[in-house]
This record gives C-alpha cells, sequence and structure tokens, in this order.
C-alpha cells in the first residue's frame, strides 16, 4: 500500500496510510537530491537559464547537453528567485543560499530546478510570455535531456521529486466566460498533471512531495477587490482535486511514497497569528520591494518596517523570510515521515 501524508494546520496531526508492503520508503536523512517543478514559487535563477525565469533554458532554448546541465549555477542575489532572497526549495536543501554562484552538484542535498516562473500546467494554456515553459514541458524536457546525465550520478531512491503548480491555472482561469463548472475544469487540469507525473514514475522515482494553493484570495490585490480572482472557493476546489488526484496516484502505484503538504493551511495560519513570526504586515507590501537597497534604506520607499517583517513580497508572491518558515515547518514534518 502507498503511503499518503497530508500536513495540516496543525503540524503534528498526520493523516497517514501505512506501507508495510511498499517497495521503497522514504527517508529524508538519505534524501541527496530534490528534483523540482513548477512555477515562480519554486524557480531558481541558473547561469544557463532564462533572467528572471528559469534554471536552464526556455521553449527557445529548449534542449541542453550534460554539460551545460551540470555547468549551470544557482545564482543567488535579489533577482535570483521571485521573493527578492532565497525560496522554500533553497532554504530546505541548504543548496543555493550563499550570494553568489552555487553549483547543485556541489550541495549536500542537490538541488535541480526545472522549475519555470509564470508556468501553467498544460500545454493548452495560453502562455504567459511566448517562451514560457508548462509543467508539462518541463518533465517533457527533463525526460529527454536532464534524466540520462543526471541518473548517472543520483539514485532515483535517493531523490525526491517536488512539484508545486497551480497558482498561475488558477489565477489565469478565474474569469473564464468558458468555464461551465470550475470542479470539472480543475480536474482536467490534475489529470494533465498527473500524466506527467506517471512520465516521471516510468523514470523509477519513487518519491513524491506535491504541495495545494497558498490563500490566494488573501493576497493585497484580492483583498482590496469586491470581486477576488480567484476567490476563496475557487482555491478550495482546486486545492481539493489535487488532493484527490495525489490520493489516486498513490493507489495506483503501491511502490510509490506520497507527501501533500497543506501550504494553505500552514500560511494561513501565519495570516491569521503573525506576530510569533516576526510578521508585522499581512494586507500589502512595500511599494520599494524591487530596489536594490530595500534591505537598508526600506523607509525611503514608504516602508515603516523592513522587508522581512511583510508576509508579502509583492501583489502575488511571499517574501523570503515566509518562505524560510515554510521551509522549516516543511524539514521538521519530513523528517518525522522518516
Amino acid at each position: 500500500m502507498a503511503c499518503i501524508l497530508a500536513l495540516v494546520a496543525s503540524i503534528p496531526l498526520v493523516a497517514a496510510l501505512p506501507s508495510p508492503h511498499s517497495g521503497h520508503r522514504f527517508d529524508w536523512s538519505s534524501t541527496r537530491a530534490l528534483l523540482a517543478f513548477g512555477d515562480s514559487y519554486t524557480y531558481v535563477q541558473g547561469t544557463h537559464g532564462h533572467q528572471n525565469f528559469s534554471f536552464i533554458g526556455d521553449l527557445f532554448n529548449y534542449a541542453y547537453d550534460a554539460q551545460t546541465l551540470f555547468s549551470d549555477m544557482i545564482v543567488q542575489n535579489q533577482t535570483g528567485t521571485a521573493e527578492g532572497g532565497p525560496n522554500w526549495i533553497e532554504h530546505l536543501t541548504g543548496c543555493g543560499l550563499r550570494e553568489g554562484f552555487t553549483s547543485p552538484s556541489r550541495c549536500e542535498r542537490e538541488l535541480w530546478d526545472f522549475a519555470f516562473a509564470g508556468a501553467d500546467i498544460s500545454t493548452n494554456t495560453p502562455r504567459h510570455h511566448n517562451f514560457t515553459v508548462s509543467l508539462e514541458e518541463q518533465v517533457t524536457q527533463y525526460t529527454e535531456y536532464g534524466h540520462k546525465p543526471l541518473s548517472d550520478r543520483l539514485s532515483t531512491h535517493e531523490t525526491l521529486v517536488a512539484i508545486w503548480i497551480g497558482i498561475n491555472d488558477v489565477g489565469d482561469s478565474a474569469h473564464y466566460t468558458t468555464v461551465d463548472y470550475f470542479p470539472t475544469f480543475y480536474n482536467a487540469l490534475m489529470t494533465t498533471l498527473f500524466d506527467s507525473v506517471d512520465k516521471l514514475y516510468g523514470l523509477g522515482f519513487r518519491s513524491y512531495l506535491f504541495f495545494n494553493l497558498p490563500p490566494m484570495d488573501r493576497d493585497p490585490s484580492n483583498l482590496v477587490s469586491s470581486d477576488p480572482s480567484p476567490n476563496v472557493t475557487q482555491v478550495e476546489w482546486y486545492n481539493d482535486a489535487v488532493a484527490q488526484h495525489a490520493e489516486s496516484f498513490g493507489k495506483k502505484y503501491a511502490d510509490t511514497n506520497v507527501m501533500l503538504f497543506d501550504a494553505h493551511a500552514r500560511l494561513s495560519a501565519i495570516l491569521d497569528d503573525p506576530a510569533p513570526y516576526g510578521i508585522r504586515n499581512t494586507t500589502n507590501f512595500c511599494a520599494g520591494y524591487d530596489q536594490p537597497d530595500i534591505y537598508t534604506n526600506y523607509r525611503n520607499y514608504g516602508c515603516p518596517t523592513p522587508l522581512d517583517t511583510y508576509f508579502w513580497y509583492d501583489s502575488g508572491h511571499m517574501t523570503s523570510h515566509v518562505h524560510a518558515i515554510l521551509a522549516r515547518e516543511l524539514g521538521e514534518w519530513l523528517e518525522k515521515q522518516s
């Protein structure tokens, strides 16, 4: 029986199905690498990536060889992620945290991040840019060009596949007039997503970490809107679809370890009670968030407190500080599941 794990608002409360017959047990301490797919919440800048969008390549620079992959470096600076600093997966792995350049292969826990900022799940969804690589294409690109060189140095059983996707899908489609019933639409997206996960399973990966959506209805632009886009119900419908399909995937493949991190619950809890985390502002963002001296001269941009005291980095992304909180809780939880 596959192991399906879900983290809810109260961290110690975990729903788990035992997997006594599973061919592979997840062990965070022996996990040597994370293989990541997704959107701007997960993307990291690479020296061979599209500036502000990817670690490696784009739709017009799709193919790469082993030399290009292994010479690619994670870039850590103010624009190296969508958060103004390290994001959750860099905090979780400890890979790429320091300023400057980091080779994933030199990290104790390697980070191979193929997420693309602005990505949707399906190639049928209009692209944010003509160079955007969707989740479907991220997996295909990895399968064709990344898997062989990485599998020569990393065991699939020592690699955790992490997928956080859906923010753009739900945000872009919130006002689609062609959608008759959003739960049906979201389930179709999940079918497309897990078709791609099937391909990763076929490559030998057995441990998977999925995320649901953050509380997008509470971002600064929605808080001041009389018609939030997306609204709370749409977010809930999408999150239900993620949970149902992750459970089905685990049942389909009895030798997998499928983990669902309830990012929505954890981030909602921080928004509800921010003080213990040093957060003072949960309703808007500092207008000068992208200025080069924002961390030292925040008052010059009308911000009364430092950037790390804000929950939101901009209208749709969280600060690096919030990503660090999320990663710390996730790391502790992964250790408990081992």
